[in-house]
């Protein structure tokens, strides 16, 4: 068996005595989609603070391959191919598509080799290809002040599949959006993975059906149910918490 892209073991995080994650265990295979849930405050934030370095857990074991994470800072864990995606998007407005992808770019960064670098014809491919797989191609002279709210945050995933990440972590991605924009990303998300690991934190059930992906719930802190959405939508342990039926 292939060794997990993640893997959490009895993580918990204890801030001044509250508890935000408690005991949660969780493994995502390389290539894997997969769909987080729960209740505002189940920890899915704080989950993700860990697995990017911005939150050292009180206990449990953090690993992404062979490297563990709770002994590596944010830069280090970014350098080591996990990008996250936070709700509100971070583009740059005032400049176009391309720019904002080749801005984005793996590239050199002392100041002698950025003032050298030009972009080959290699790079222009690859912002060419990201900017096809996002669904932005025909946009990519337009400033990303006059995007879309959908728009922009493809935008943002592009940034961060031009620089290669082995998991990609994208939290909320559908909030806003109009139906059409939904299903867009929904089918974007499903296409990137498999390439590396994709772990989406969402409150729209329709949408996480739409990912067909292995659903996990978690309830204050901790691993509760997990499954395809049918079968934790029908679970009465996340009915009772979650969906409130």
């Amino acid at each position: 068996m292939s060794r997990p892209a993640l893997y959490l073991d009895g993580v918990s995080v204890v801030f001044d005595g509250f508890r935000a994650l408690n005991n949660l265990s969780l493994i995502v295979d390389p290539g894997e989609l997969r769909a987080i849930i729960g209740p505002n405050g189940a920890g899915k934030t704080t989950m993700m603070d860990v697995i990017t370095g911005k939150t050292r857990p009180t206990a449990g074991t953090a690993r992404f391959g062979d490297h563990d994470l709770t002994r590596l800072d944010e830069a280090r864990i970014a350098n080591l191919g996990i990008g996250r995606k936070f709700q509100k998007p971070t583009v740059f407005d005032a400049l176009t598509v391309f720019e904002n992808l080749e801005l984005a770019l793996k590239a050199p960064r002392s100041p002698w080799r950025c003032l050298r670098w030009r972009l080959d014809g290699s790079a222009r491919a690859r912002i060419g290809g990201v900017m096809e797989e996002i669904g932005l191609t025909p946009r990519a002279t337009d400033r990303a002040a006059i995007l879309s709210h959908g728009q922009r945050q493809w935008l943002e995933i592009g940034m961060l599949l031009i620089q290669d990440p082995e998991l990609l972590l994208v939290d909320e991605p559908v909030a806003g959006m109009t139906d059409q924009e939904t299903e867009h990303t929904a089918a974007l998300l499903r296409r990137i993975a498999g390439s590396r690991s994709v772990v989406v934190v969402e409150h729209d059930l329709e949408f996480v059906r739409a990912l067909n992906s292995k659903v996990t719930v978690l309830h204050e802190g901790t691993l509760l149910s997990e499954g395809s959405i049918d079968a934790v939508q029908n679970d009465p342990r996340v009915v009772e918490v979650y969906l409130g039926r």
